[in-house]
This record gives C-alpha cells, sequence and structure tokens, in this order.
C-alpha cells in the first residue's frame, strides 16, 4: 500500500505529535467526537447568529449538548469566519459576528449618527477604563478638575460604564468600571487588550515630553471581580442609587 493510502485510513491522526499536545491543538483523532464538535459548532452558530447580543460561553453551555468542549467549539467557529465578510469576534466573556474590520466602509450609510462624547467624558471614560474600579473623587484627583454628575450620567448612558460597588472607606463611595458593550464598541476582546504607552504614543494621544515617572496603568484581568476594598451593590444600595424601584411594604 502506498504511502499516500496509508493516510487516507486515519483523517484525524496527527503524525510524530503526543496525544495530549494533538488535543489541546484541537485535533480530534476519534470520528465520532470529531462529528459531534462540529455538530456543536453548527448549534453554536445558530446560538450566536439569532441573538442581538453578545453570548457567552456560559450561555452556550446552558443550550448546546452536555459535555461539549465550549472553547474548542467556539476556536474552530471563530477560524471558519476568519477570512469572510462577517466575522466571530471574542467580547469579554461573550462571542458575537461583527463585519469584518476592513469592511467597515461599506456599513457607513446605515450607521446611525450618535452624539459624539465630550472631551471630559472622553477623559473620564479613559481613567474608568485604565483605573477600575474607581470612584468619582479619584476620578477627580486623576484630571485635577472636578467631574460633573452628567458627565458621568452620559457615560452610564452609552452602557460602556456601569456601577459596579463601593468602596469600603468613609461614605461608601460608588465605584465604576467598563462593561461588555465598552469592548465590543473599542472592539477589544478584553480590557488587558487596551492600548499601552507606546501605542497611543504612535498614535499621537500621549505627548512625547511626558514626566520619566510618567506610567500607564494596567488594567485587571478580571474587570468582573470585586476588589479587596470594594463590595457588590446590594438592593438597599440600588434603591438609593435610584436604580431600583423602592420595595412597597404592605402594613
Amino acid at each position: 500500500m502506498s504511502e499516500r493510502a496509508n493516510a487516507s485510513v486515519i483523517p484525524f491522526k496527527v503524525e510524530d505529535q503526543p496525544e495530549d499536545d494533538a488535543t489541546e491543538q484541537g485535533f480530534i483523532e476519534n470520528p465520532a467526537e470529531r462529528l459531534q464538535l462540529a455538530e456543536a459548532v453548527r448549534m453554536a452558530e445558530a446560538i450566536v447568529f439569532a441573538s442581538a447580543e453578545p453570548v457567552s460561553e456560559k450561555q452556550l453551555a446552558a443550550r448546546l449538548p452536555e459535555g461539549v468542549n465550549i472553547p474548542a467549539a467556539m476556536a474552530d467557529l471563530q477560524e471558519i469566519y476568519a477570512r469572510r465578510g462577517v466575522n466571530l469576534v471574542r467580547v469579554g466573556d461573550a462571542w458575537a459576528f461583527r463585519t469584518a474590520g476592513d469592511l467597515a466602509f461599506l456599513m457607513s450609510r446605515d450607521t446611525v449618527q450618535q452624539r459624539k462624547l465630550s472631551r471630559a467624558a472622553l477623559e473620564v471614560l479613559a481613567i474608568i477604563a485604565y483605573h477600575q474600579p474607581v470612584t468619582r473623587a479619584e476620578i477627580e484627583d486623576i484630571r485635577g478638575v472636578e467631574t460633573s454628575k452628567g458627565t458621568l450620567d452620559t457615560l452610564l448612558e452609552t452602557e460602556w460604564v456601569r456601577m459596579r460597588g463601593r468602596r469600603r472607606t468613609p461614605g461608601r463611595p460608588v465605584t465604576y468600571g467598563t462593561t461588555d458593550a465598552f469592548l465590543d464598541h473599542f472592539a477589544l476582546e478584553e480590557i488587558r487588550d487596551l492600548p499601552g504607552m507606546d501605542e497611543l504614543k504612535g498614535a499621537g494621544l500621549l505627548s512625547t515630553r511626558m514626566p520619566a515617572n510618567f506610567s500607564i496603568p494596567v488594567p485587571p484581568a478580571d474587570p468582573e471581580a470585586l476588589a479587596e476594598d470594594e463590595d457588590e451593590l446590594t438592593d438597599i444600595d440600588l434603591e438609593e442609587l435610584g436604580l431600583l424601584t423602592p420595595r412597597v411594604t404592605e402594613e
């Protein structure tokens, strides 16, 4: 039997590669497992396509057959769409279909003209993104000027910023952080993909005459996790902040 014929007998065989390495790189030698993964990929494609919002891996796990390797299925689906007009992109811990970046100009006629953020709002947004979790007083300390409630309200309305907790300090000030909508809008897979100092300088967004001790803070690895000095917002907090309708007690 020829060498070519031998190769066709085991279509999923990875030559000269340990079994563990092959599995880690997404190769599955068992045809039945491969078919199961392929069907899971089709199902995941349908779920994400039909959703108006990014779909989290937790939501996918709840709807796909038990035991499906979600990361492997999404990696396969992402590769399938890599060179198409629509790409599968990761948004935090969720997935969504988006127009390929190089074709965004085709959608310009269909986009709704949105109100531009003021310079103050952009400054506050940048501070929240890099310094989260951060309080209003901390934002003002970094900017060196007072931050109006209207500026924060505008950012909350865009749904790029959220109230995430309360700082364990006198007065228990509210802490702010970014959302998955922020990642989605700015085409970031995770918050750590924010540009660093060299990238900001290269884009002309930072002066070349920065102080010697100037540095860009590193965003948290898991922006969803509460900081050590931060408490989760309770229903009472939400009522106080006007984010939850007060409960009516029956006499």
